[in-house]
């Protein structure tokens, strides 16, 4: 019987489409494939804890950045539900602590159109920075997913490599957990 203890991931989301969204659930699934105890949340009804070993957060890239009030009006305009407008990751980790008791160890992710894949500035980069500066480290680099168009779908193999993606994550936050260092 092992005696090891189980490690927990959230993975924090804005989705106005449902495509961030779906991808989400694949990370969450890799997480949980590699042996975490992991919730996923979308952040209008996501709250801070400080008991996670790892805080996963991915958004649609808006703009090249993270969404704003404004750019998400205009999804809603585009046909996204208007619920879905009303709170941002942006504004979320904004107004997040920083790290309480756990690792402080974080991951980013972004969805982005395949036609503007190699962006110099994306929502994953503006979150990392945020993240950054509430004293999270990120694990691995930023990472984006692609989708067809602004409403989606998601691009073919999107979810497949967002589960490995997941285990990759899993991985690398174990291995620096084991050797005490989070940067």
């Amino acid at each position: 019987m092992s005696t090891e203890k189980c490690l927990r991931a959230r993975v924090v989301h804005e989705s106005l489409f449902g495509n961030t969204a779906w991808i989400a659930l694949a990370v969450a699934e890799g997480l949980r494939l590699e042996g975490f105890e992991t919730t996923v949340v979308d952040v209008r009804f996501a709250v801070p804890a400080d008991d996670l070993d790892l805080l996963v957060v991915g958004a649609p890239t808006h703009a090249f950045s993270l969404s704003r009030p404004a750019t998400r009006q205009d999804a809603v305009r585009q046909g996204a539900p208007p619920e879905t407008a009303a709170l941002g990751l942006r504004e979320w980790i904004e107004g997040a602590p920083s790290p309480g008791t756990g690792h402080g160890m974080a991951a980013v992710f972004d969805t982005r159109v395949r036609k503007v894949r190699h962006l110099p500035v994306s929502a994953a980069r503006t979150a990392a920075r945020l993240l950054h500066r509430k004293g999270y480290h990120l694990v691995v680099p930023p990472h984006g997913f692609l989708v067809e168009d602004v409403p989606g779908p998601l691009s073919e193999g999107q979810l497949k490599e967002a589960t490995s993606w997941g285990r990759q994550l899993a991985v690398e936050t174990r291995s620096r957990i084991a050797a005490g260092s989070v940067h």
